[in-house]
């Protein structure tokens, strides 16, 4: 068994992954959409919404999502959060799960033109 507790006071942080679990499966929150244009070579992003509203960009499109709704990002496809509503809260499913070079090297950042902003 392992159980973690989101802080409050974090912006972002992160459940499980294969720094401390036998899963090839990253698990994160955040308290806030971070504006942070980019896309991931190998790695799908699952962001299941608890609390809250938030926008953000896949490509062109804005995509506004609430409580219980769930949104699949692809590999290849940029991404940004644009906005949120102070009270939101995200959980992340990362897969497969990276973690130090492996993860930053898999990140590509990209100019806010590709996604129209």
């Amino acid at each position: 068994m392992h159980i973690e507790r989101a802080s409050a006071v974090a912006e972002k942080g992160w459940y499980i992954g294969p720094w401390n679990a036998s899963v090839s499966i990253s698990v994160g929150y955040a308290n806030a959409g971070l504006d942070d244009p980019h896309y991931h070579e190998t790695m799908t992003e699952i962001y299941l919404v608890a609390r809250g509203i938030v926008e953000l960009r896949v490509e062109q499109e804005m995509v506004r999502l609430a409580q219980d709704d769930v949104i699949v990002i692809e590999p290849g496809e940029a991404h940004t959060f644009v906005a949120c509503s102070p009270d939101y809260f995200h959980f992340v499913v990362q897969t497969p799960g990276l973690q130090g070079e492996a993860a930053e090297a898999d990140k590509v950042r990209v100019k806010r033109a590709r996604l129209g902003l």
